[in-house]
């Protein structure tokens, strides 16, 4: 569904991505590696966020230098911080705002908004002030947001990192009920072990690309002394 042909990625005058070759079809991809390895910048190469310096990345034939606004419609994105992208004061109007974006009927917008909060366990909180959310009550809202659009991918850049332990497992929970694909950007190693293929970056190369116990491995080996 996303290919990287020989992809580089110049930012601020340096080069935090090398010749970058990947072919993402699986359901579960986990991406891993320290910081500053490239993982936030790859992500985000995979819906137009960021654009290549040199090579190719195609969402389903789609090159995003051509037409990033199409590989958006594809490919979802939820931020580590929910707070950049819940922009509406009250949680149904949060959802709704895509959709109303996107030119949708009121009487659809209206049985998606209560479909997801259904989905995501927040029936019931149509009415409540965003900011008055949890921190997993908001990055639930997030997800049901971008699930509202309808991708055929989800790409989560360290969604739990700012979770205690019950909301972590919740949104984990959430993650893996999803009928999309995902792409997870994580430290949370553990949390990987039923994907089914990891990749590990480092120093803005790819590492090592297949199963989670091997890949998980090879990059603690990177900190063995």
């Amino acid at each position: 569904m996303i290919k990287l042909d020989h992809v580089c990625l110049d930012r601020d005058g340096r080069t935090v991505l090398t010749d970058i070759d990947l072919d993402l079809t699986e359901r579960r991809i986990g991406i891993i590696g320290a910081n500053g390895s490239g993982k936030s910048s790859l992500v985000r190469l995979f819906n137009g966020l960021l654009m290549p310096s040199r090579g190719q990345v195609c969402v389903n034939g789609i090159d995003t230098t051509d037409d990033a606004k199409a590989a958006r419609r594809r490919v979802g994105f939820v931020f580590q911080n929910p707070d950049n992208q819940i922009v509406m004061p009250t949680v149904a109007e949060d959802l709704a705002f895509g959709l109303k974006n996107a030119d949708m009927p009121q009487h659809e917008i209206t049985r998606l908004v209560e479909s997801e909060l259904d989905r995501f366990g927040l029936a019931g909180m149509e009415n409540r002030m965003t900011h008055s959310l949890s921190a997993g009550e908001k990055q639930l809202l997030a997800i049901a947001g971008v699930t509202a659009m309808r991708p055929a991918c989800i790409v989560f850049d360290e969604p739990t990192t700012l979770l205690d332990l019950g909301n972590k497992k919740r949104v984990m929970a959430a993650i893996d009920g999803l009928a999309e694909m995902a792409i997870v950007v994580t430290h949370d190693l553990d949390s990987l072990n039923a994907f089914d293929r990891v990749i590990c970056l480092h120093q803005g190369r790819v590492h090592a690309d297949g199963a989670p116990k091997g890949v998980i491995r090879a990059y603690q080996d990177l900190f063995t002394c």
